[in-house]
């Protein structure tokens, strides 16, 4: 069985009826929270109720849906606890769209995530996600930020629980349509990422605790 719950993050439109009208249940923040915040909702939301797996699909219609069976199958074999949906494993993902400036943004702040986290992950961006009931249980993700960097910091919280993942490519779509950061609103997310990499750091080596990482 299987249930989608949309988070309406104090949207102005028609939004909120819509999804009703399809059936689809929605938990509303009368005012914007934030990107994070939104997941923080949704997360704890669908743990209430019950799910096993849990997607997290970007609502800008740049991921297909219908790519869901191959997000969790490896969830669902027991061979991870967490399935990204890598834009760069699935390639060209500058052809089909994505602004130059963001895909070398991408690559750069990738590279020192690796580099800092031991870890070898393609996408740590993408907007393309899907959890185990238990990796979400294990993450302190109420301790993360309501903003664009709380998918960063969930993985450095699941890397550093040893948590595996796991990536399967899946092709993008770019819309004109659809939200995109603008340049300096990219250069902001990259600062933000370095910072959580930086409290983490700190954190690890004993220097400044942090419930975000306990």
């Amino acid at each position: 069985r299987s249930n989608i719950l949309l988070v309406d993050d104090g949207s102005t439109d028609d939004t909120e009826r819509v999804a009703k009208r399809l059936g689809i249940k929605v938990v509303r923040h009368e005012a914007n929270k934030g990107y994070g915040a939104a997941q923080k909702t949704g997360y704890a939301e669908a743990l209430k109720d019950g799910a096993d797996i849990v997607v997290m699909v970007h609502s800008d219609y740049q991921h297909d849906p219908s790519y869901i069976p191959a997000l969790i199958e490896p969830l669902k074999n027991g061979e991870a606890d967490i399935a990204l949906g890598s834009r760069i494993l699935a390639g060209r993902v500058v052809s089909q769209g994505m602004p130059f400036y963001k895909f070398l943004g991408n690559r750069v702040v990738t590279a020192i995530e690796n580099v800092l986290l031991g870890a070898n992950i393609s996408d740590y961006h993408t907007g393309f996600r899907a959890y185990r009931r238990e990796a979400l249980e294990k993450i302190p993700f109420q301790h993360n930020s309501d903003g664009y960097i709380f998918d960063s910091e969930f993985l450095i919280q699941a890397i550093n629980k040893g948590l595996k993942i796991k990536e399967v490519p899946i092709p993008t779509r770019y819309p004109k349509e659809a939200s995109s950061i603008d340049f300096f609103g990219s250069v902001r997310y990259g600062l933000g990422i370095l910072g959580s990499l930086g409290r983490f750091l700190l954190h690890r080596w004993g220097l400044k605790k942090s419930p975000q990482f306990e």
